[in-house]
């Protein structure tokens, strides 16, 4: 198909449309009306091949559904609704047809899962496949990184370390084997945690979600809130089939667990406990110097806020 074609089919695909969407995809530029009360919250994410995935380890529906649910998981730690999206899409000239309708099948899914239908974006023509998905949410008061308070408790939802797991199986060659079937799954169809940010908002004091690996995402967190923030070993192995993974693999899981990314999971600063969020940490007074500390069996020591950085180690595997 042609240009033309090919966004007709796509407005096919994403026909559903959202309360407030006055005009959807076939114009120049979507027309929404504004809630009355309440706030807006606006979130971009990029998916590239060759840096956040390799095509071979993905259906063409994984790419679509991850790429929506990256940028879903970012209103999720705002405590904000998704309402409705915008998709920018990069094709390579091997990107058929049938491939292009099973990306945007993808995005579709996603999208109905999280309550917000794409109502416009763009296409073209690139060298290596892109997608780039622009996200608006709302919500009565947005949860920020910057509200953590010395004597609050560090709570999280969501895992952390399963979705490295599985790419490192996929890297090994071992994604098809049982074992790994959970912790691929996690990588491959991420879900956002909406209904979890959603709950937290009423009482949370900052948030983030886990992108880039928990002790990065974590440090941004106590950054922006001018706190330390005390992450426990112990809760975040306290699920055993992360450790056994991990030894399958001949990795470390903490090392995964702290490093992995790609979880989005929600971490949350708050006085007191949050259904369906457990502790793993707390906050503490950071005018003593340090921002990221792991208290373990034999004590407590300074980490380093490893994870993905897109211009410090490139590739995400």
């Amino acid at each position: 198909m042609d240009e033309r074609a090919r966004i007709a089919r796509i407005a096919e695909l994403l026909a559903a449309r959202a309360d407030g969407v006055d005009v959807g995809i076939g114009d120049d530029a979507a027309v929404l009306t504004a809630p009355g009360n309440g706030k807006l919250v606006w979130t971009i994410d990029e998916q590239v091949e060759g840096v956040h995935f390799r095509r071979a380890w993905l259906s063409w529906r994984d790419v679509g559904w991850r790429s929506f649910m990256a940028a879903a998981s970012d209103l999720a730690a705002m405590g904000a609704s998704p309402w409705c999206a915008l998709a920018s899409l990069v094709l390579p000239g091997d990107v058929d047809d049938a491939a292009l309708e099973a990306i945007v099948g993808g995005q579709r899914d996603a999208a109905a899962e999280v309550g917000a239908p794409v109502v416009g974006g763009n296409l073209a023509r690139g060298a290596a496949l892109s997608l780039t998905t622009t996200l608006l949410g709302r919500c009565e008061r947005p949860v920020l990184r910057s509200g953590a308070r010395p004597g609050d408790g560090l709570w999280m939802a969501g895992d952390v370390g399963m979705a490295a797991a599985g790419m490192r199986a996929l890297e090994l060659g071992r994604g098809d084997e049982p074992l790994f079937a959970r912790a691929v799954e996690a990588w491959r169809t991420p879900r956002a945690l909406v209904a979890e940010g959603r709950h937290m908002a009423r009482t949370a004091r900052a948030a983030i979600d886990v992108s880039d690996g928990l002790a990065r995402d974590a440090a941004h967190l106590g950054e922006a809130s001018g706190v330390a923030i005390v992450l426990d070993e112990a809760a975040l192995l306290d699920e055993g089939s992360l450790v056994d993974l991990a030894r399958a693999l001949g990795a470390d899981p903490l090392a995964l667990a702290l490093h992995g990314g790609e979880d989005y999971a929600v971490v949350v600063s708050a006085p007191s406990p949050i259904l369906g969020f457990r502790h793993v940490g707390d906050v503490r007074d950071g005018s003593a110097g340090g921002r990221l500390f792991l208290r373990s069996a034999t004590g407590e020591r300074p980490i380093e806020p490893g994870g993905f950085d897109h211009f410090g180690r490139g590739l995400a595997w």
